[in-house]
């Protein structure tokens, strides 16, 4: 079932890609007016520059587990089979 699912599961991840961009943006021009420096970014202060950073991965992070998430839901919906683990290994 999983190597049914990849192809599904890759789609989600470029949706969710687009999205996460789409809401940093978002969030972005309500933290600041300036667009979001780069690492290369050779005027910025790293207090700015981490900042970006770290509310970019908490987004994108977020985003892609609710899509992920939902992609499984319609996915077990649509088969009858959850693409993924029932619960975690007792070991991690």
């Amino acid at each position: 079932m999983g190597l049914i699912y990849k192809p599904f599961g890759i789609f989600l991840g470029i949706v969710a890609a687009l999205l996460g961009k789409r809401i940093f943006n978002f969030a972005w021009t309500k933290i600041d007016d300036e667009d979001p420096p780069k690492a290369t970014t050779e005027e910025t202060t790293w207090a700015r520059l981490l900042a970006a950073s770290a509310v970019q991965g908490v987004i994108f992070k977020v985003v892609r587990v609710v899509v992920d998430r939902y992609g499984a839901i319609g996915w077990r919906y649509l088969t009858g089979k959850w693409p993924g683990e029932k619960r975690p290994d007792p070991d991690e």
